[in-house]
């Protein structure tokens, strides 16, 4: 019996020891950084068509397509009030671009009244020209400082069609002095996540909150500034980061109905340093991971591509006050590892992975795209 024990013993070693000689240890890529545009002015937002040309904005209300080496502006985009943060902002291709046509840009406008709007448009491109153009959705007129208008457009596996607005209004304060409320009135548009049919039209499984005898097109609120938003390829969840005053930047995890606390409480402080208070109230959510201090933590995209190695999963942030581009190891609803990829470069706007698996990073000062080639 003794005999039989050791035997088995010696063969679960050897089985041991031979899982991890076959084991493939993970290797972090090297990478190599060149910049494939510049002379620009603030590039906003990106996306891929499906041929890999690249289409960007300029928040001053310019649209372009860059195809190879050869850039072309895109004509016929609407007049964009270009005031403080406001102009020409996200552009997201529809997931069936090949079969519709359909591209999406939100912006801030002049309405009748001549304060800030946000609005979202689709439009198709003929001939280097924006045609076909359909308004699908619009805030009211009451962005009267022209800040915070988020925003960034992102489509689910379903094509639903997500919108990130910020608070708008006459300025931004937070706790029990707040003026601007916007984020928690589940009457206004600003301080929301929107969820959408590819048209503008409401789903009908979006929530119906308190008030309301049907769905709205809000899927959460609670938000001050969000600036990023993408669909985590892991889990199918929406995820987004979002500015704070001083400190407080957040990830979140957007969960349909939520509230996630603007301008009720931060942990952050207002910019005259008055404090916000950062415990949470009933039903309110809690951020997945918080910066203080802040980053302005700006455009977010996860690595899917397996030419980054061991990076694949990771979640990539884009920094304006860091002027860094973040890596983020995620380990559930964990950020277990950081670094920066990239540092110092200058205000990174938005970060994107094109079709070949390389990265895309916009940055200011001037307008840049700067490309990350894993090695």
């Amino acid at each position: 019996m003794k005999t039989v024990t050791y035997i088995l013993l010696i063969l679960s070693i050897f089985v041991l020891f031979s899982c991890n000689w076959n084991e493939e240890p993970e290797v972090a890529p090297g990478i190599k950084t060149q910049t494939i545009l510049t002379g620009y002015e603030i590039i906003w937002g990106m996306d891929f068509l499906p041929d890999s040309d690249l289409i960007f904005t300029e928040k001053r209300g310019k649209l372009y397509r860059r195809d190879g080496e050869t850039v072309t502006e895109i004509t016929g985009f609407p007049e964009v009030r270009d005031r403080n943060q406001g102009g020409l902002l996200d552009i997201k291709v529809h997931p069936d671009y090949q079969e519709n046509n359909w591209v999406y840009a939100s912006y801030s406008a002049s309405g009748i009244s001549g304060e800030g709007q946000l609005r979202l448009i689709r439009f198709k491109i003929n001939d280097n020209r924006v045609s076909n153009i359909e308004n699908i959705f619009s805030t009211d007129e009451t962005n009267e400082w022209n800040g915070h208008y988020g925003s960034r457009i992102e489509f689910d596996k379903e094509n639903h069609l997500y919108l990130s607005i910020g608070e708008g209004g006459s300025g931004t304060l937070g706790g029990p002095n707040a003026t601007n409320t916007n984020a928690q009135d589940l009457t206004s548009a600003w301080g929301k996540v929107h969820r959408l049919l590819d048209d503008g039209t409401i789903p009908p499984d979006n929530p119906v909150f308190p008030g309301n005898v049907g769905p709205t097109s809000i899927f959460s609120y609670g938000h001050r500034n969000p600036q990023g938003l993408v669909i985590n390829p892991e889990t199918d969840e929406l995820w987004e980061t979002e500015h704070g005053p001083r400190g407080g930047d957040e990830i979140n995890v957007i969960k349909k109905g939520s509230n996630y606390g603007w301008p009720v409480y931060s942990y952050g402080v207002n910019y005259n340093y008055t404090p916000i208070p950062s415990t949470h109230g009933e039903g309110m959510t809690e951020p997945l991971f918080t910066w203080t201090p802040s980053i302005a933590a700006c455009g977010i995209t996860f690595i899917t591509s397996d030419r980054f190695k061991s990076f694949k999963g990771n979640l990539l942030v884009s920094g304006l006050i860091s002027k860094d581009l973040h890596r983020y190891v995620i380990s559930g609803y964990k950020v277990t590892e950081a670094e920066s990829l990239l540092s110092n470069v200058g205000r990174v706007r938005d970060v994107a992975q094109a079709p070949d698996g390389s990265i895309y990073v916009s940055v200011e000062d001037p307008g840049r795209i700067i490309q990350i080639i894993p090695e």
